[in-house]
């Protein structure tokens, strides 16, 4: 069996190449970029010698294709996108990767008889917490996005759904809200970890928003998407992480916990997205990864202070 992994070189891919090859997968890495950075906080030379990388663009199909062709790709964890900002600054090009990316992830799936998808969409697809009367929204709930990069996985969702209906090509979408980790140093909601790494190194950080928010562990997000690959239920299903909503005061208090005296600041204005979510859907159809929010913390923090020491990473 191959492993595709899109967007590999990024936060959550370089999270998911990691414990596949600890299970001893097969992994093919197709990502716009080379190097890869995030990889290698995470990974040994060694490790990287067993991934099969590939230089491409995924809103080229003839290149998506050729990589199924070649690599007798089996499973699919489509995670490769722009985020937030890089869409608003650029939205044509947000759209060609983003939604044209997915459409060629599906059609190459298809046409190679690989029945089953797993990809990343988001909660940037629901609108602000004001757009509901309700504070914990279901999956169900309306798709409201209030950026492009919200409209852009809103269409993916669509995407994927016509996918099944006409081809019975199954997928499972999951859609996260704050991934922390190590590698998490892109997009809108990458402050905390930000700040966790100012901390391990005695920097100052500003977190430049407030609220409440749900913090997912990179680590449970990539478990999650590999869990999310191996099993097809049928249909086109998309499921929001869950979690216990905690305020970005409470995680400021958990990095100085770790790092007492930590110069970490934050703003007060709250993300635009629900802060809380129903996720017994998700529970009650695959096993969820979730790490408890402190042991998180410190061991992010303890990751980050080892890279600090070896000179793998700049605060």
């Amino acid at each position: 069996m191959a492993v595709l992994v899109t967007g590999a070189l990024g936060c959550i891919g370089a999270w998911t190449v990691y414990h596949l090859l600890q299970e001893h997968e097969t992994v093919v890495s197709l990502d716009v970029a080379e190097g890869g950075h995030r990889l290698d906080y995470l990974l040994t030379p060694e490790d990287r010698a067993q991934v099969q990388f590939i230089k491409g663009d995924i809103s080229h199909y003839d290149t998506v294709a050729a990589v199924f062709q070649n690599y007798g790709i089996t499973q699919v964890i489509h995670l490769a996108a722009l985020q937030v900002p890089f869409c608003r600054a650029d939205p044509v090009k947000g759209a060609q990767v983003n939604v044209v990316g997915t459409v060629n992830i599906f059609e190459a799936a298809r046409q190679h008889a690989v029945s089953h998808v797993a990809y990343a969409s988001s909660v940037a697809v629901y609108g602000a917490p004001d757009d509901y009367d309700q504070t914990t929204l279901a999956d169900d709930a309306p798709l409201l996005p209030r950026t492009l990069y919200g409209v852009y996985k809103q269409a993916d969702e669509g995407i994927a759904r016509v996918y099944w209906l006409e081809n019975k090509v199954s997928s499972t979408a999951l859609r996260p809200h704050t991934v922390y980790g190590v590698g998490r140093d892109q997009g809108l909601t990458s402050d905390p970890t930000k700040a966790m790494l100012a901390a391990a190194a005695g920097k100052p950080f500003h977190i430049n928003f407030g609220g409440r928010i749900l913090m997912q562990a990179a680590s449970d997000t990539a478990l999650q998407f590999i869990e999310a690959a191996r099993r097809s239920l049928g249909g086109a299903y998309a499921f929001t992480m869950g979690g216990d909503p905690v305020t970005v005061a409470d995680i400021v208090r958990e990095i100085r916990h770790v790092v007492p005296g930590a110069d970490i600041t934050h703003a007060e204005n709250s993300l635009p997205f629900p802060e809380a979510f129903d996720d017994s859907p998700l529970r009650s159809s695959f096993k969820v990864y979730s790490t408890p929010l402190a042991a998180g913390i410190a061991d992010t923090i303890a990751r980050f202070q080892e890279l600090l020491a070896a000179g793998k990473i700049s605060a």
